[in-house]
Order: structure tokens, then sequence, then C-alpha cells
């Protein structure tokens, strides 16, 4: 059995980063979803300019997996940033909801709670219009498909696409693996349960991507168009 998680982030990050401003222990291990394959995810705040942030470190450590995410206050924001571009709120989550292990963080928590909360910015209406073009082509692909193997390819395709595009068209948090389920779970859950049960059918992959298409405006390709910039001249 593997020992307390708190106790061994604060003896981990006490080894490894004794300069520390402040360490997080955060992920599902302090959670009900803790499983016997959880790790511990930390977050650790360097001093600036500390020449060993930025960096991601895997290992091992009594007994548990760990995920080390190590900045400094500029490359914390920098990450964070990135994160919310992306609209998956990684790092915003782990320090909102984490145990503080060393240190004092301060504010920060609040102010990731807060940002957690409000959510990613709305999807512009190009962004939208790409992303419903997009499931509508993968939607044409999988009625007309006739070999068996694309046809599963196809409607796999479609089955996470349109988990995406419902959270981007509600301007909800995205995620990737289990975090997408969970935030498809957190926006609708009915929803949710649809595109669980649509899994490897693709009629009724047809169907979840159909009803999001629905829901963010409809199919679009009559009159889709992109212009894109010239490249430079050589």
């Amino acid at each position: 059995m593997a020992d307390d998680p708190r106790a061994a982030a604060r003896e981990l990050v006490a080894g490894l980063f004794p300069q520390a401003v402040w360490a997080m222990l955060g992920g599902s291990v302090l959670t009900d979803r803790r499983t016997p394959g959880s790790d511990l995810d930390i977050v650790v705040l360097l001093p600036d300019d500390d020449p060993e942030a930025p960096q991601r470190d895997s290992r091992r450590f009594r007994g548990w997996p760990v995920e080390l995410f190590v900045h400094d206050a500029d490359t914390l924001e920098h990450w964070m940033a990135k994160d919310a571009a992306q609209r998956k709120p990684t790092l915003i989550r782990m320090v909102a909801t984490g145990t503080v292990v060393a240190g004092d963080p301060g504010d920060v928590q609040r102010r990731c709670a807060e940002r957690l909360a409000a959510g990613p910015r709305p999807a512009t209406a190009e962004e939208l219009d790409r992303d419903r073009y997009g499931l509508t082509d993968l939607l044409d692909d999988l009625t007309h498909a006739t070999d068996p193997g694309e046809r599963q390819v196809v409607a796999a395709t479609a089955w996470v696409t349109s988990a995406h595009l419902l959270l981007t068209g509600a301007a909800h948090w995205h995620g990737n693996g289990k975090w997408l389920l969970r935030e498809l779970r957190d926006l609708d859950p009915g929803f949710a349960e649809r595109w669980v049960a649509a899994r490897g059918e693709p009629d009724a992959v047809e169907a979840v991507a159909g009803e999001v298409l629905d829901r963010v405006g409809g199919p679009l390709f009559e009159g889709y168009r992109v212009v894109a910039p010239r490249p430079p001249k050589g």
C-alpha cells in the first residue's frame, strides 16, 4: 500500500525543490474518483527565473506514480493562458482545486477558481463555422461510406468531434480522455449518456452528431468560404 499522498508529496517536494515558493497536490488522488492507478499531480512554483523552471517530470516515489509541473510565476501564467486558449484548463484546475503541500500560494487558488468558473472565451463565428463544416463533412462521409472499416473509423472520428463541437458551442471547457466525458456530463448529462451509448454504432453516432449540429446552427456546406493568406514571396 502506497504512503499517504499528502505526506508523499510533501516529502518529494522538500527533497527536490527546497527553494519552492509553494506546491500543490491536485488531481483525483484526494477525491472519490481515486483509483489504484491514480498518480500524484504536483504543481510547484519556484522563485522568479529559477533555472529549473519550467519543466515536467514523470517519476515514481514511494509507490506512487508522480507528475511534477514545475514553474515560476511567468511560466505558470504562460501555460495557464495556453491551456485556456485551447479550452482545456488542466493546469488551472490543478491549482484551483489542489491541496497545499508546501509554502503559501496566497490568492492564486482563488484567482484560478474564478478563472475555472468563468469558462473559456466564446468561440468566434469563424471558429464555430469551421467546426460545423468539419462535422458536416464527416457526416457526409459516414452517410456514404460503403467500406465497413472506413465507416467505423469515420464514425469514431465524428463521435469525438461532435463532443468537442457541443462544448465549443456552449462556451464550455473541453477535455481529453476521461475529462471529455466529465465536461459533457457537467454541461448536459442527458446528452452525455446518449453520446456514450452511441460509441461504436455508426447509426447512433450519426444521430448524436446531427443533434449537435442542430444545437450549434445546423450543418454547414453550401456558402462556406475561407480566404487564406498568401505565402510570402520567395
